[in-house]
C-alpha cells in the first residue's frame, strides 16, 4: 500500500488551527446553546417578525440532458442540507428558500440561469455545476456580479477565483495520488479514455506527465463528445493496445454505454481494470452494479464510510429521497458546502457575499467523509483521498486512503502557473472560444 506524503509544517500549522477552532467552537456552542434556550421566546418572535424574509439561494444543476444522471442527485443533496438547516430554525432566524433551476446540460443555459439567479432573484449564493466546461462558462458571470458559486465536483485544477468556493477535489487530491497508486498496484501501461472537453484533456496531460516521470507508459488515448453512445473505436484501440489499466475520465450518461460496450467486448476487471475519476455510486446504479464490479474509482467520499456523520447523512438522504437512493462524493461536497455557507452567513450576520466571504475562509466541520477545512489561500478544501473498488451491490470497498486531509494545490508543480494558463488558452482557442469540442452540441 502506498504511503501518504509526509506532513509538512504548513499541514501541522493548519491542522493545529483547525483543531483549535473545533474545540473552541464546541465550547462556544455549548454556551450559546444555554443562551438560546433561555432566550427561546425572543428567538421565536424574531422568526415570526414580518421583516425576517427568507434567504434565497440558487441550486443550478442539469436536471435533464446527458449530465442529469450525475447532477440530479447532487441537487437533491443540496436540498437535503437546506431542509436540515431550516428544520433547525434557519440561518439567524431566517429560512433558506432554494430556487432550483435546470441547466439542461447546456453551458449557455447555465450562464443565462446564473445571471437570472443573481440579478432577478437576488440569491445569497449559487450551489451548482458539474463539468469544468460549465464552470468556466459561468465563472465570468459570478466575477462580473461579485457573487459566489459553490462548486462540488472534483476537477482538473489550474483555476482559482475569488468568486468560486471549490468543495470538490483539486488534482493533488484525486488525479495525482490515484495515478501513483495505479502504477504501484495495477500496472504501468495505461490507456486514457475521456469525454472531449477541458477536464479530461487537462487530467490526461497531468497523468501523462506523472506516468512518464515514474517510468510508466501511455499506450493509447481516445476521446468522444459528451453524450456519445458509440465507443467502438475506443474499445478497439484498447483491445489492440492491451494496457494494464484503463483510466476513465468520461462524464455523464456516456459512462453507461462505455462500460456496457467494454464488457460486451470481453474486457473484464480481472484482466484490464478501469480506474474512473467521474464514476461514483449514482453512476454505478445507472450502469448496473454487476457491470462495474471489480473496477476502481478515485474519490474523497464513498457511501461505505462508517462514521456517525456519514450514517446520519445516508439515513437522512434515504428518508427524504427513497430507501434505494445512494450518496456520492459530489453529493457530499454539495451537502457540506451548504452547511459551510450557513455557518459563514450566521457568523457574519449577513447573507451578502461581500459580508460573509471573510467568514468562509478557515471554516471547518466534520463532514460525512471526515474533517474538511476551507483553505484561505485558495478557496479550495482540504480533503482526504480515497480509492475504492466497486462491489456487486454497487458500493465500494475502500482499498487505500491518504489517512488525513490533504492541502489543495490547484496548480501542480509540473509547470509554472503561466505555462498552465497558456496550455488552457491553447485548448480554448482550438475549440473556437469554447471549453469543449465543438462537435458537442453543448459546447
Amino acid at each position: 500500500m502506498a504511503e501518504p506524503p509526509p506532513e509538512d509544517d504548513d499541514y501541522r500549522y493548519r491542522v493545529f488551527g483547525l483543531r483549535h477552532r473545533y474545540y473552541l467552537g464546541a465550547a462556544l456552542a455549548a454556551l450559546v446553546g444555554l443562551a438560546v434556550t433561555a432566550a427561546a421566546p425572543i428567538v421565536l418572535r424574531l422568526q415570526d417578525a414580518p421583516d425576517r424574509k427568507p434567504i434565497r439561494v440558487g441550486v443550478l444543476h442539469s436536471l435533464t440532458g446527458t449530465m442529469a444522471v450525475s447532477e440530479r442527485t447532487v441537487a437533491d443533496a443540496t436540498l437535503l442540507a437546506i431542509a436540515e438547516i431550516n428544520e433547525r430554525g434557519g440561518v439567524a432566524g431566517r429560512r433558506i428558500e432554494p430556487i432550483v433551476v435546470d441547466g439542461k446540460s447546456d453551458w449557455a443555459v447555465f450562464a443565462a440561469e446564473a445571471e437570472s439567479l443573481i440579478v432577478e432573484h437576488k440569491v445569497s449564493a449559487v450551489f451548482g455545476c458539474w463539468t469544468s466546461a460549465c464552470r468556466k462558462t459561468v465563472k465570468p458571470v459570478f466575477e462580473a456580479h461579485g457573487q459566489v458559486l459553490f462548486y462540488p465536483v472534483q476537477y482538473e485544477g489550474l483555476e482559482q477565483s475569488p468568486n468560486i468556493l471549490y468543495t470538490g477535489a483539486a488534482p493533488n487530491q484525486q488525479i495525482i495520488p490515484a495515478t501513483k497508486w495505479s502504477l504501484d498496484h495495477l500496472g504501468r501501461r495505461i490507456f486514457l479514455v475521456g469525454s472531449d472537453y477541458i477536464f479530461p484533456r487537462t487530467a490526461h496531460a497531468l497523468i501523462r506527465t506523472q506516468v512518464q516521470a515514474l517510468g510508466g507508459e501511455i499506450v493509447g488515448e481516445a476521446y468522444a463528445p459528451l453524450g456519445s453512445t458509440d465507443f467502438s473505436a475506443a474499445i478497439t484501440a484498447i483491445t489492440k493496445a492491451k494496457p494494464d489499466v484503463v483510466f476513465n475520465t468520461i462524464n455523464g450518461d456516456s459512462n453507461i454505454a462505455f462500460y456496457r460496450q467494454l464488457r460486451a467486448a470481453g474486457i473484464t476487471p480481472d484482466a484490464m481494470p478501469v480506474m474512473s475519476f467521474s464514476v461514483a455510486e449514482a453512476e454505478v446504479q445507472a450502469i448496473g452494479p454487476a457491470v462495474v464490479a471489480g473496477d476502481y474509482a478515485a474519490r474523497n467520499y464513498f457511501q461505505s464510510i462508517d462514521t456517525p456523520e456519514n450514517r446520519a447523512f445516508v439515513t437522512g438522504f434515504k428518508a427524504r429521497f427513497g430507501p434505494d437512493s445512494v450518496t456520492t462524493a459530489p453529493m457530499e461536497a454539495a451537502y457540506f458546502g451548504v452547511h459551510l455557507w450557513a455557518k459563514a452567513v450566521a457568523e457574519a450576520g449577513s447573507p451578502r457575499f461581500r459580508d460573509y466571504q471573510p467568514f468562509l475562509m478557515g471554516q471547518s466541520m466534520t463532514a460525512p467523509s471526515g474533517i474538511i477545512y476551507i483553505d484561505p489561500g485558495t478557496q479550495h478544501t482540504w480533503r482526504t483521498v480515497l480509492i475504492g473498488r466497486a462491489r456487486q451491490d454497487g458500493h465500494f470497498d475502500i482499498v487505500w486512503s491518504s489517512g488525513r486531509p490533504i492541502r489543495p494545490v490547484p496548480f501542480p508543480g509540473y509547470l509554472t502557473r503561466t505555462e498552465w494558463l497558456a496550455f488552457l488558452q491553447r485548448m480554448y482557442d482550438q475549440w473556437g472560444g469554447h471549453w469543449a469540442l465543438q462537435d458537442d452540441p453543448h459546447g
